[in-house]
C-alpha cells in the first residue's frame, strides 16, 4: 500500500471529521461529549519511520504457517523443553524470527507486547550454545531490574537441563554478589545497561570481548530512559563480528538511528499493524466525574470480583494510598512502584503472581515486559502521559493467546489525551456500562475508607521522619560516646608519656650524679 500524501490524509481526516458530525444525534448520554471529536480533527496521523530499503529486508508472514517449533528448525532437546513448559504452537513473532536467526541474520523484531518475543530471541542463542558452548556468549539488555530477572528465569527453565548458566546484572542488588556471578564465566548475562557498565569499568578481569549475540529487549524504552551514552560505551567494547537482535514495540527516530549504528543488513519483522492492541482484549472506557474516581473503582473491582486486576495509577504515593484504601475496604491490594525498593517491588509481584493479592497497584514500572500470566483485568485509573503507553499499559493482559478487560477511566480533564489515544489504535472504544444510583451506594464507605488511607499516610510520613530523627540523634549520641572514648585514651597516652618522662629524667639525674660524685 502505497504512503498517503499530506492532501489525501487531510482530506480523510475531513471526511471522517464530517462522519463524526452526523452521528452526534445518535449517540448516547454514556459516551464522550461531542466535543471530542473536534480535537480528533487535529490530531495528525501518526508517520511511521521509513528505513532505508538498503541496509533492511522485509518479511511478510508465510502462507504455510510452521505449527510446531521443530518446523521452525529448533533443535529436538529444546522443542523437548518448549513441551514440558506447555509451548505446544510458536507465535507470530517466532514463526517470523526463530528462522531468520537461525540462518544467522540481525533482527529488528516490532511485536506487540504479550506476543511471545523473549522466546523468539532465546531459543536461537541456546540453540547455538548446543553447537558451539562458549562462556561470556550472549548479553542481554533489558531497560528494568523486573524485565531483567523474568528474562532470566526464562533461559533457566529452558536451558538448565543442558548446564547453560545465566547471570542478572541489575541495580539495586549487592555488586559482589554479582562480581562473584561473574567470576563463574556464564553463558549468558541478563542486565541494565548502567549495572553492566559498572561491572566493565571496576569488576576486574571482566570484558565482552568474547561474546557472539547481543539482545536489545524492549529498545525504545531503553532509549526513552536515557542509556543512550551506555549503549554507545558497550557498543564500544563488543566485537563486532556478533549477531544482533534488536526488538521494540515501537519504531521511534532514537530506535532507528541505534539500529543503522548496531545492526547488520538486518531483516525486519513486523507482526502487526502499527500500535494494534492484541485481538482477544476487549478495551471499554468510563466517562465519569474526577471525583467520583474512587467510587467507580471499588464498584468495578466489586462488580468482576474473583478476577486478578492491575489498576494503573500515575504517581508513586497515589499508588500507596489507593492500596491502604482498598485494604480499609477488605481487597487483597498491594501497591508496586519506581520507590520502592528492589527487595520490596520483588515481593510485590511474587504476592500478585501467588495470587496472595488480587489487586496490584502500578505506576508505568510494570506496564512493560513483565509477564503475568493471570491479569484477567487491567484499569487505567489516570490516563497515561504519552498515548502510547496506553498499549503497553493493556498489553498486560490478554497476553499469549488469553482473553483479557482493560477500562479506561475518562474524566472532564482527559478528554484530548483519550482522544489521541483513540486515534493511536485506530478505533473508538464502546462504553463501560456502570449504573449510577448502584455506584453512588458506595460513596460513603468508599470517602471514609479514603479519609483513613490519608490518615495512614500521614502517619507513615512522620513515622518515617522519627525515624530519620531518631538515626541523627543516635548518630549524634555514637558521636558523643566516641569523643568520650577518644579523649579517654588520650588521657592515658598522656599519663603513660608523662611516666616515661619522669623515668627518664630520674635516670638522667642519677647518672649525672654518678659522674660528679667520680670527679670529685
Amino acid at each position: 500500500m502505497g504512503t498517503m500524501t499530506d492532501e489525501e490524509t487531510n482530506s480523510e481526516i475531513e471526511h471522517q471529521a464530517a462522519q463524526n458530525g452526523n452521528k452526534k444525534d445518535a449517540k448516547s448520554d454514556a459516551e464522550i461529549p461531542s466535543e471530542v471529536t473536534e480535537v480528533e480533527a487535529e490530531v495528525q496521523p501518526t508517520k511511521e519511520l521509513e528505513i532505508p530499503p538498503t541496509t533492511e529486508s522485509h518479511v511478510q508472514p508465510d502462507t504455510e504457517i510452521a505449527t510446531t517449533f521443530q518446523e521452525l528448525g529448533i533443535d529436538e532437546r529444546l522443542c523437548e523443553v518448549c513441551k514440558s513448559l506447555n509451548w505446544n504452537k510458536p507465535t507470530k513473532i517466532q514463526r517470523e524470527a526463530i528462522p531468520m536467526a537461525l540462518q544467522g541474520r540481525d533482527i529488528i523484531g516490532l511485536a506487540e507486547t504479550g506476543s511471545g518475543k523473549t522466546a523468539a530471541f532465546i531459543l536461537p542463542i541456546l540453540q547455538s550454545l548446543l553447537q558451539n558452548p562458549r562462556r561470556l556468549f550472549a548479553l542481554i539488555l533489558t531497560p528494568t531490574r523486573e524485565l531483567a530477572i523474568q528474562i532470566h528465569e526464562q533461559v533457566a527453565a529452558l536451558g538448565s537441563g543442558f548446564q547453560i548458566k545465566s547471570a542478572v546484572l541489575v541495580g539495586g542488588m549487592d555488586m559482589m554478589t554479582q562480581t562473584v556471578a561473574l567470576a563463574k564465566k556464564p553463558h549468558i548475562i541478563i542486565a541494565t545497561p548502567g549495572r553492566i557498565i559498572d561491572h566493565l569499568e571496576k569488576t576486574k578481569g571482566f570484558n565482552l570481548t568474547a561474546l557472539k549475540y547481543l539482545v536489545l529487549d524492549e529498545a525504545d524504552r531503553i532509549l526513552n530512559m536515557d542509556f543512550e551514552k551506555e549503549i554507545d560505551k558497550i557498543l564500544e567494547q563488543i566485537p563486532r563480528e556478533r549477531r544482533t537482535y534488536l526488538f521494540s514495540a515501537t519504531m521511534t527516530k532514537k530506535v532507528a538511528k541505534l539500529q543503522r549504528a548496531s545492526l547488520k543488513d538486518p531483516v525486519r519483522i513486523e507482526v502487526s499493524t502499527k500500535f494494534q492492541t492484541v485481538e482477544h482484549l476487549k478495551q471499554f472506557y468510563l466517562f465519569i466525574p474526577a471525583k467520583f474516581k474512587d467510587v467507580y473503582l471499588v464498584h468495578i473491582l466489586n462488580e468482576l470480583s474473583g478476577n486478578s486486576f492491575i489498576v494503573f495509577c500515575n504517581t508513586c504515593p497515589g499508588t500507596q494510598k489507593m492500596a491502604l484504601m482498598l485494604r480499609n475496604l477488605g481487597f487483597s491490594a498491594i501497591p508496586l512502584n519506581g520507590k520502592m525498593t528492589q527487595v520490596k517491588r520483588l515481593a510485590a509481584l511474587n504476592k500478585f503472581k501467588a495470587k496472595t493479592s488480587s489487586v496490584l497497584i502500578a505506576t508505568d514500572v510494570a506496564s512493560r515486559g513483565l509477564d503475568i500470566p493471570h491479569v484477567d483485568v487491567v484499569i487505567n485509573f489516570d490516563l497515561p502521559q504519552h498515548s502510547k503507553d496506553y498499549i503497553h499499559r493493556v498489553g498486560r493482559t490478554a497476553r499469549a493467546g488469553r482473553y483479557g478487560k482493560s477500562i479506561t477511566f475518562v474524566t472532564q480533564y482527559d478528554v484530548e489525551m483519550y482522544q489521541k489515544i483513540e486515534h493511536l489504535i485506530g478505533k473508538k472504544l464502546p462504553a463501560y456500562e456502570a449504573v449510577e444510583q448502584e455506584v453512588m451506594i458506595l460513596l460513603e464507605r468508599v470517602c471514609e475508607a479514603e479519609r483513613m488511607a490519608r490518615i495512614e499516610m500521614s502517619e507513615l510520613e512522620e513515622k518515617g521522619k522519627r525515624k530519620y530523627n531518631s538515626d541523627d540523634d543516635d548518630d549524634d549520641e555514637d558521636g558523643d560516646k566516641q569523643d568520650g572514648r577518644a579523649v579517654n585514651k588520650f588521657k592515658k597516652r598522656l599519663k603513660k608519656q608523662k611516666k616515661k618522662v619522669t623515668k627518664v629524667t630520674k635516670l638522667h639525674k642519677k647518672s649525672n650524679f654518678k659522674k660528679n660524685k667520680k670527679g670529685r
